[in-house]
């Protein structure tokens, strides 16, 4: 009895072992260019104050990046398949009044867009 109990003892140990060892992971993290064409935006903004700069989709507003007073930024536009037309939209921090471009269809590569 006393060695069945210790065969016993013996196998959960093991089964305890390998339930609890660790499991190798492999985490990937895919750059835009691998998992789809990037698009960027390059926006100048020729106004005397920043302007937040959005990507209207569908309905949903998506921040894309501020542009600060007369200056230009180029910013990699996520979550829009390329192809997608789409509009543009900047407020400028004053909040003031919102610039506007309609039916713009977004391709891999590169858009400019001139605030106003």
């Amino acid at each position: 009895m006393y060695k069945t109990m210790r065969r016993l003892a013996m196998l959960s140990a093991l089964l305890l072992l390998g339930a609890c060892a660790g499991r190798q992971v492999e985490v990937t993290n895919p750059t835009p260019e691998a998992s789809e064409a990037a698009i960027s935006l390059r926006v100048v903004n020729s106004l005397d104050q920043p302007v937040n700069v959005y990507v209207v989709m569908g309905g949903n507003e998506m921040f894309v990046r501020q542009v600060g007073a007369r200056s230009t930024e180029t910013a990699v536009v996520r979550n829009v398949p390329a192809g997608s037309v789409i509009t543009l939209r900047a407020r400028p921090v004053d909040g003031r009044q919102a610039y506007e471009r309609a039916d713009v269809r977004l391709d891999a590569g590169v858009f400019e867009w001139r605030v106003p």
